[in-house]
């Protein structure tokens, strides 16, 4: 092994030396055409000869504009290209491979070395390969296959050999510190190590530590929509981002990042992830939050409620008189059947019920809501709606230039002309005479003066309502929407299924809501869906893949719409339905529903059930917490079971908590969370324990990932993993309710290698005392 070891060092040796040397010319390529860029960009105007005296000339003109704009982009493209490269030299210089596999192509004899790292490295000739790109076809192998028969596929067709050997290794600053003869899977030894570590400020790169089934997910490319249902710790959001990764690898020459797009679950995570693509020599894709997206399209309309803010209504206003009405009222909404109910709703508009504003002129109306609504109904009525509507604005329109006709002859008109100032009344005159509509002589012609400048000044003034049509806000969709909710409707034919159970408080909470100028969390999809039928879906056709983490928060109604968002894209969820926490998900276990999306030939689901972020007797402790966890795999990495400790009241608590987070750092801890079960009971907390040492409170609204001490609610803590977590309290008061066993779930398993619970009496009934005595260290 030594003499093994040795022989691979110097190859190593070998390889640094190349890319020691690949770093010096690429560092003088960029330079140098970094400079070239630069004195071309301030030479641009120089080399182009404006001349615009003759068609010939202007046309002339803009070749020579052209051809100069073509060389900069050339130009500014071949520096991106040596500067990326150059960066990903950089990083190899650490470590430049990770993995080997000896593979045998049928019809030859002898094994070729195929080194695996997370970029591509030539020899000088650029004919032999020193390093694969983790993405390249032939690097599937390293990852899914054992010693003996495999295959790969590339663009010509699948090529069947022999591995031999696959063999992992540690390297850093240029050094192996180990290597593993890997025969079944890659390298628990490697994965241990990684694992055993702290947690950071950003998830980071696992193209060293992917599993069989993580690969499986990264390059998977068949049908519409791929669904990953990963139990807590299985590497769903890893895999997600090493997947962006190896799509614009694999489709680098027409898929770009900003083709790309991320839903996550809040700003915080979008901080946490960022680091991964780049680390592998990829821009980032977008990324946003669905409340993200809702703001931007209703913001400016309604007060919002936000997702989380629905969540605490849910998790602490059960005593108040109308929450079982609001549960009801989120979960139909959430449902297909009530994405039917609004499609029915929006042809019926077709026969009755389009609702429209008045427009009104300095306190006056010129074009009544009834005019609207006659005209609408009266005229075209073969047309589709949004052909009628077309129609209409163009009615609108002629209307309003038969109003500011009469508008021009009335004294407001004379009076704002006379209050015009020197400056304001020369900018006007060289509008219009730009637009031709004065002349030089004109200027002695008074009265063709006045009317042009009264003309100008009426036809500012309606601008607004011009816009208004344009803009299609002459339709009453506030009214349209609220008129959804109203006992007519409700008694219409429109729902398939028939009016759900408690359609009359759903009703008046929904439109009391309505006449506050504020929508429920699970009424802004709906109403953004109805916008769009009525008025024209925007679509984004430039998207070709969709990302949604988290996918268990997403209702039936949102997917829905997220597909007529993006009709040009291909979408991958993820997702945990033991950590389906919204009210929404309260009678779903599954993604079973989600097939139905682009149908079950275009759908593929994947499955994950080995856990590695939490120690084995972290995990076999929290999968005790959900229905069929016996399902979930813990991987081999040894710890400390988990402690149960019960107090007596919150001092005691709250002494204990801060002992623990001194002792926990001085075990070398370096993120230590203590996660409630709410924002409401975070905030109770932080006051508690603000005397801990640069503690942090994280909200809905943080956008960065805190290392450190931090106290978190369960709900913002999905996603993240920390090397210790603390439950505040987990008692009878605080989780008693078998409602709260996901969120339960979710809070335990953010730790990766402490897990300590506290109770304030008596502890919480989602544990049977055999589960506590057998995979629990109870303290008193």
């Amino acid at each position: 092994m030594d003499a093994e070891l040795r022989k691979e060092q110097e190859r190593v040796d070998k390889v640094m030396q190349v890319i020691k040397e690949q770093i010096k010319k690429l560092e003088d390529e960029t330079g140098r055409r970094g400079k070239e860029v630069n004195v071309f960009r301030k030479n641009f105007w120089d080399e182009v000869k404006v001349n615009t005296d003759s068609f010939d000339d202007y046309l002339e003109t803009i070749i020579s504009l052209r051809q100069q704009a073509q060389i900069l982009s050339v130009n500014q493209s071949t520096h991106k290209q040596a500067s990326k490269k150059l960066q990903a030299m950089r990083r190899m210089q650490e470590s430049p491979y990770f993995g080997r596999i000896d593979f045998v192509e049928d019809g030859t004899s002898m094994p070729e070395h195929i080194y695996i790292g997370v970029s591509t490295l030539t020899d000088i000739s650029r004919d032999n390969f020193l390093v694969y790109d983790w993405r390249a076809p032939i690097s599937s192998i390293y990852y899914d296959y054992p010693p003996g028969p495999a295959e790969y596929t590339t663009p010509e067709g699948t090529i069947h050999g022999t591995l031999e050997q696959k063999w992992q290794y540690l390297i850093r600053g240029g050094k192996i510190e180990s290597m593993f003869d890997t025969r079944i899977t890659i390298g628990d030894e490697i994965l241990q190590q990684v694992l055993g570590k702290g947690t950071e400020k950003h998830l980071h790169s696992i193209v060293a530590t992917i599993q069989r089934e993580q690969n499986k997910i990264i390059r998977h490319d068949r049908g519409r929509l791929l669904i990953v249902q990963g139990s807590a710790g299985s590497g769903k959001t890893s895999a997600a981002l090493q997947r962006i990764a190896y799509l614009l690898y694999k489709n680098r020459d027409w898929l770009k990042a900003d083709q790309i797009i991320l839903f996550s679950p809040n700003s915080m995570f979008n901080s946490y992830v960022s680091n991964v693509l780049p680390e592998l020599g990829e821009e980032n894709m977008q990324q946003v939050t669905f409340q993200e997206y809702l703001d931007h399209r209703l913001g400016s309309t309604f007060q919002l409620e936000g997702p989380y803010e629905q969540l605490e209504y849910v998790l602490t206003e059960g005593e108040v008189p109308d929450y079982q009405a609001r549960l009801k009222n989120i979960q139909f909404k959430a449902s297909t059947d009530f994405f039917a109910f609004i499609q029915n709703y929006r042809k019926s508009l077709e026969a009755s019920g389009m609702l429209f504003k008045g427009m009104t002129f300095r306190g006056k109306p010129i074009i009544t809501a009834e005019q609207m609504t006659n005209q609408f109904y009266n005229c075209a009525t073969s047309d589709r709606l949004h052909n009628r509507l077309e129609k209409l604005a163009d009615w609108l329109n002629k209307m309003l230039t038969g109003a500011e006709k009469i508008e021009r002859t009335k004294p407001w008109v004379q009076e704002e002309i006379e209050l015009l100032s020197n400056e304001e009344y020369q900018k006007a005159r060289t509008y219009l005479q730009k637009k031709r509509v004065l002349t030089e002589n004109s200027f002695y012609d008074y009265d063709s003066e006045i009317a042009a400048l009264g003309r100008l000044i009426v036809r500012r003034r309606f601008k607004p309502l011009r816009k208004k049509i344009k803009e299609l806000r002459f339709i009453d969709m506030k009214g349209i929407y609220k008129q959804l909710f109203s006992a007519s409707i409700g008694d219409a034919p429109l729902m398939a299924n028939g009016t759900p159970e408690g359609w009359a408080d759903i009703c008046r909470l929904t439109v009391n809501m309505l006449d506050e100028n504020k929508l429920y969390y699970e009424d802004a999809a709906p109403f953004l869906l109805l916008q769009e039928l009525i008025q024209g879906f925007q679509m984004n056709h430039s998207i070709k893949q969709v990302l949604v983490d988290e996918a268990q928060d997403y209702s039936p109604f949102q997917f829905e719409f997220l597909k007529r968002l993006f009709p040009s894209a291909k979408m991958t969820v993820l997702g945990d339905f033991n950590q389906a926490i919204f009210a929404h998900a309260s009678k779903t276990s599954g993604f079973d529903g989600l097939t139905n999306l682009y149908g079950p030939d275009k759908t593929e689901v994947i499955h994950l059930t080995r856990s590695y972020r939490s120690t084995k007797p972290i995990v076999e402790f929290t999968r005790r917490l959900v229905p069929g966890g016996e399902g979930i795999t813990p991987f081999e990495r040894d710890g400390e079971k988990p402690v149960w400790t019960q107090l007596s009241n919150r001092t005691d608590l709250h002494c204990s908590i801060i002992t623990e987070v001194t002792e926990l750092q001085n075990r070398g801890y370096h993120t230590i969370a203590i996660i409630c079960k709410s924002a409401a009971e975070s905030e109770t907390a932080y006051e508690a324990l603000k005397k801990i040492k640069d503690i942090k409170l994280i909200k809905s609204n943080s956008t960065e990932y805190e290392q450190g001490v931090v106290i978190i609610p369960a709900y913002l803590a999905k996603g993240i993993e920390f090397d210790a977590v603390i439950i505040y309290d987990a008692s009878e008061k605080v989780y008693g309710d078998e409602n709260l066993r996901r969120l339960f779930y979710t809070a335990c398993t953010r730790a990766m290698h402490y897990l300590r619970l506290y109770c304030v009496g008596e502890p919480s009934p989602l544990l049977d005392n055999k589960d506590v005595e057998s995979f629990i260290h109870l303290e008193c």
